[in-house]
């Protein structure tokens, strides 16, 4: 006679890893951005269908209706998504019980004292809270300070839990978004993943999860160390940046040019890693994890001299530049003061449209603090976007790069080295010209018109 089993019912970690090895399981995505919209990208190409949820209507109705608002993702593949259901945007949080996993990539900006704000983290959290189920997972890929998800989200999510056990019946994990917005050679499917959880099986799962759409997944041994790795590598670049502003200043002053010192230094094939100066720190990582981590010190009792020192080069940076401006204007016998300034480029780097930190904002402000009659013209950037530390800002559109418009100008201040400029007309037609980002190094005639900055 033979005996009866009965199989034993799954387990929440079981049933979504089943659920992530057939590709069944919906994965969510918080925050339709710059790293949201590409990270929607790797797991659509990958089989799996989304729900992205913003807040901001406006990007919701444009993703609907099959519209891009980022430059490097085609309106043709939005509309692929939306035409195949792969990706259902909305702006009800409440939906977020529909998804297996939760991707959070939220802004973490800094406070006007320039501490950690994590309001859009915890807001994010507390809505996930209210409909976590079992069999859910919600990792973080916000840039933020080693032990926010253990310390910061996990609470949140344990109090509204209603029983539920972490590790057990949902997990949760910390995985850096390493997105390079306009770089074509690294999209977010083929840029190494760093995934660290805040127990064993979830950083189990996040991995099963991050290797079905990336290229590689690298678990570390906790969320901390992944949020630490993503602290490092932009204070690493914020440090070098700085280093190389602080010289830029010093040899300007010695009359060498401290971009052909960088050519020739990066010939040596070991020992260097070219960094370049600029008119300021742009896009959302860099300018701001330095002061994260120095924040933490501060909360740790300790100081981080150096790397507060590197924040305070690059900060000052913009300053700088002006300096350059009214001295290249003083040259011609003009002041500040009423001269008409066109700025070119308001993007925070070439060739994209993300305008998150740029230092043009503040270019265009101390130059207006000073009475300048200010413009500017950005082939990515049509209209200026409102910035929450520039409100004070005129509303301005991108003026055209005629050479009667160039002619009317003081002064032409290049920001930001789009591709799409021609220098060549620019410098033939600009009666001066005030260059941070050495984008007329190929320009032939008119060079007595052009100042390094």
């Amino acid at each position: 006679m033979g005996i009866n089993t009965l199989s034993q019912p799954m387990s929440a970690s079981e049933l979504l890893r089943e659920r992530i090895a057939d590709g069944t399981a919906k994965v969510g995505v918080v925050g339709l951005g710059y790293v949201g919209l590409p990270l929607i990208s790797a797991f659509t190409n990958a089989g799996f269908q989304c729900i992205g949820f913003d807040v901001d209507q406006r990007k919701v109705d444009a993703l609907l209706k099959g519209e891009s608002y980022i430059k490097h993702i085609a309106d043709k593949t939005i509309g692929e998504w939306i035409e195949k259901k792969m990706l259902d945007p909305t702006a009800d949080m409440s939906r977020l019980a529909e998804a297996d996993v939760v991707l959070i990539c939220v802004p973490t900006p800094l406070s006007d004292t320039r501490d950690p704000d994590l309001k859009y983290v915890t807001s994010t959290t507390e809505a996930i809270a209210k409909v976590l189920r079992p069999g859910q997972m919600v990792i973080l890929e916000s840039t933020t300070y080693p032990t926010t998800t253990r310390d910061v989200m996990v609470p949140i999510l344990e109090e509204n839990a209603g029983g539920l056990k972490i590790g057990e019946d949902f997990f949760v994990a910390y995985s850096p978004e390493r997105e390079d917005p306009g770089n074509a050679d690294y999209t977010a499917a083929g840029i190494p993943k760093v995934v660290g959880g805040v127990d064993e099986a979830s950083t189990k799962l996040a991995c099963d999860l991050y290797s079905k759409a990336i290229v590689q997944v690298v678990p570390v041994s906790s969320a901390e160390v992944a949020e630490a790795c993503k602290i490092l590598e932009n204070t690493y670049r914020s440090v070098n940046i700085a280093l190389v502003n602080e010289l830029k200043t010093l040899y300007d002053r010695m009359g060498i040019d401290v971009w052909e010192v960088i050519d020739a230094a990066k010939t040596k094939p070991f020992g260097f890693q070219a960094f370049y100066p600029g008119p300021g720190l742009g896009g959302h990582c860099i300018p701001i994890d330095p002061f994260y981590l120095s924040w933490l010190a501060r909360r740790e009792g300790m100081a981080t001299r150096f790397i507060e020192l590197a924040g305070e080069v690059n900060t000052n940076m913009p300053h700088y530049v002006i300096t350059r401006v009214a001295e290249a204007l003083n040259d011609a016998g003009k002041p500040i003061k009423g001269s008409r300034i066109l700025i070119l480029g308001m993007a925070y780097k070439k060739d994209v449209d993300d305008s998150r930190e740029s230092p043009s904002f503040e270019l265009m402000d101390l130059l207006l603090d000073r009475g300048a009659d200010v413009c500017y013209n950005d082939p990515y950037i049509p209209e200026l976007p409102p910035k929450r530390r520039y409100q004070d800002l005129p509303s301005l559109s991108s003026v055209p790069l005629s050479s009667e418009y160039l002619r009317a100008m003081d002064c032409v201040l290049i920001a930001t080295d789009h591709s799409d400029y021609d220098y060549d007309f620019i410098v033939k037609h600009s009666p001066l010209v005030v260059d941070t980002r050495n984008a007329t190094k190929d320009v032939a005639e008119g060079r007595e018109k052009i100042r390094k900055a």
